[in-house]
């Protein structure tokens, strides 16, 4: 099973939530991705704080965690999501639809913390701030 982290699991893991930190060392770091657009939206923060420290984590996280890239499929299940929930009265923010449909579309389990997701259809989420998600 692969697992994509959004942002904001990927923010835990530099505030080393225990939880998020105990599930992560339980995997083998082959079944861990994220999503190109999370690798932007990383990058757009740590250009926007300009932290030095900050940037010495960051960036060596995204020279060795597995990045997959948006392509055509990933587009057409982005279209398809969008327009079903659209339908159904459910707006989502456009970067966190586009993660979301790219986790569906790879066949990955999104690991987030931001109920938003739940609202998506065939998405398989994890949260793992909860213990009991672990």
């Amino acid at each position: 099973m692969m697992y994509m982290l959004d942002t904001n699991t990927v923010s835990d893991i530099v505030r080393k939530d225990p939880n998020v930190i105990r599930q992560l060392k339980s995997l083998s770091p082959e079944s861990i991705c994220i999503s190109g657009i999370t690798a932007a939206e990383i990058i757009y923060g740590l250009e926007k704080r300009q932290s030095t420290k900050l940037n010495q984590v960051m960036y060596p996280f995204l020279e060795v965690v597995t990045i997959y890239d948006w392509h055509y499929g990933v587009a057409q299940c982005y279209g398809k999501l969008r327009a079903k929930m659209e339908k159904q009265g459910f707006v989502m923010g456009a970067l966190d639809l586009m993660i979301a449909a790219h986790a569906v579309s790879e066949n990955c389990t999104l690991v987030t913390s931001d109920n938003a997701f739940k609202m998506v259809p065939d998405l398989i989420i994890q949260n793992w701030r909860e213990e009991h998600n672990i």
